[in-house]
């Protein structure tokens, strides 16, 4: 029988058996000797069926050791859950509910975490919430603190910078479905900024993908009403690593820091205003806001301005982040023109000019001037609004605006072969004369 054709308990069992054949005969009350190899195979990283996993803990080898003593190879095999069919997942609702109770708590554990839940009224009672899963959806949201005499050499500090635009994070949060052309369902995500020291919302806004063409717009949006920031802090999502992305915080001065892999603690501002997000604003979203992508960005907005600013925020003494925006805000740095700074962040591309003097750019095919067919032409666009006028570059100059090709209109344009100028046949706004319809004769007259 080979590989492939073994089921994946058997292949499980097997590499199960692999890590322990060694240990089965040893004598019975040598522990040292036993725990000494344990740790030896713990140390070791391996290629373990259905998991991307590479390591296996000295307990675990010590349980699967144990099972096989009681009841052979089969015993090996990995058990079917208990659970099944059962929903295993806990609602994102509950789960912030637990993250808070834990934040304003810090030192309960996870199970007073649980009764305090229960008891308040705020989970019922009747949801199954297994301590394990509680416990990896608590350290996953960074509040679960290591015991005091675990070592560790990770620096963890809270911090808070003093001024304005010190600091902004950004994060992508999945959000509702909404209705696209009034028919199909798409998920959105929510892209949004924070200010460290004010807690000020600089722009938010829900878009159909989380990648560097959505985030860049919110960016945009954000420099554009609340100046320009010092510092940029973003995890390691694609959007966040894009080339696009740190040329024009290069251009701008903003110093673009990653988080590190796996260490959600340093984004608990982000995390939590995310948390407020789903807590207050999405149970009030009406059929209504759902309708379009506009109608649930219009709401998001009028949310952040007349509620979340307006609110006294715990982590800001009690006041508001609009009060603290306008008290910290002295040192904010402005950019110099809104046109200027757009510029800085359109994409950019290469195309070489088809014999109709014609580029294509996203599905949209766009018209250029003759004396650039058969050129590299680079063009500089804003991908959220497609279809737009595109900006062409060539050698390092701007030549013109592309806009779409008008096929109406190229049905009344001769060409000047000499020049190779086009020239409108006639006027489109003064079509030639039609047949009246008062001459018109009907056939029985």
């Amino acid at each position: 029988m080979t590989e492939q054709s073994q089921s994946p308990e058997t292949q499980i069992a097997l590499f199960r058996y692999g890590l322990i054949a060694d240990l089965i005969h040893l004598p019975r009350g040598k522990g040292s000797r036993l725990y000494a190899k344990l740790r030896e195979k713990a140390a070791l990283e391996y290629t373990i069926p259905g998991t991307h996993r590479t390591r296996v803990e000295v307990e675990t080898i010590r349980d699967w050791l144990g099972q096989y003593r009681r009841g052979g190879f089969d015993a090996l095999k990995p058990k079917p859950r208990s659970d099944i069919g059962a929903c295993r997942s806990i609602p994102q609702e509950v789960v912030d509910v637990l993250v808070s109770l834990k934040e304003e708590h810090p030192s309960y554990s996870v199970a007073m975490v649980l009764d305090e839940a229960r008891r308040s009224g705020r989970v019922s009672s009747e949801l199954a919430l297994p301590p394990a899963t509680v416990h990896r959806h608590l350290s996953r949201a960074g509040v679960m603190s290591k015991p005091a005499e675990e070592p560790t050499s990770k620096d963890r500090r809270h911090f808070a910078f003093e001024k304005a635009g010190e600091l902004w994070m950004s994060d992508v949060m999945h959000g509702p479905a909404v209705s696209v052309d009034g028919r199909r369902k798409r998920k959105t995500y929510l892209i949004a900024l924070i200010d460290d020291a004010t807690r000020m919302i600089p722009f938010a806004a829900f878009a159909l993908s989380e990648n560097t063409s959505a985030f860049l717009p919110v960016l945009q949006q954000a420099i554009l009403r609340r100046g320009i920031p010092k510092r940029l802090y973003v995890d390691n999502g694609s959007a966040f690593r894009s080339h696009h992305l740190a040329l024009c915080c290069a251009k701008l001065g903003i110093t673009l820091i990653h988080a590190r892999a796996y260490q959600p603690q340093g984004k608990g501002k982000q995390e939590r205003w995310f948390r407020t997000v789903r807590m207050q604003l999405m149970p009030q979203l009406a059929q209504a806001d759902l309708s379009s992508l506009d109608s649930l960005n219009r709401r998001l907005w009028a949310w952040v301005e007349g509620e979340y600013h307006q609110t006294p925020h715990r982590g800001l003494a009690g006041m508001t982040p609009f009060d603290a925006w306008a008290s910290r805000s002295d040192e904010v740095r402005l950019p110099d023109d809104a046109a200027t700074t757009r510029e800085l962040f359109l994409f950019e591309q290469k195309r070489k000019v088809q014999r109709d003097r014609t580029i294509s750019l996203s599905g949209v095919v766009y018209e250029v001037d003759t004396s650039l067919v058969g050129e590299t032409v680079t063009l500089r666009f804003d991908p959220s609004r497609r279809g737009r006028p595109v900006d062409v570059y060539f050698k390092g100059r701007k030549i013109e605006q592309a806009k779409r090709v008008d096929l109406y209109a190229n049905c009344f344009v001769r060409r000047d072969h000499t020049t190779k100028a086009l020239h409108p046949d006639r006027r489109l706004d003064n079509p030639p004369a039609g047949l009246p319809l008062r001459d018109l004769k009907r056939e029985d007259d």
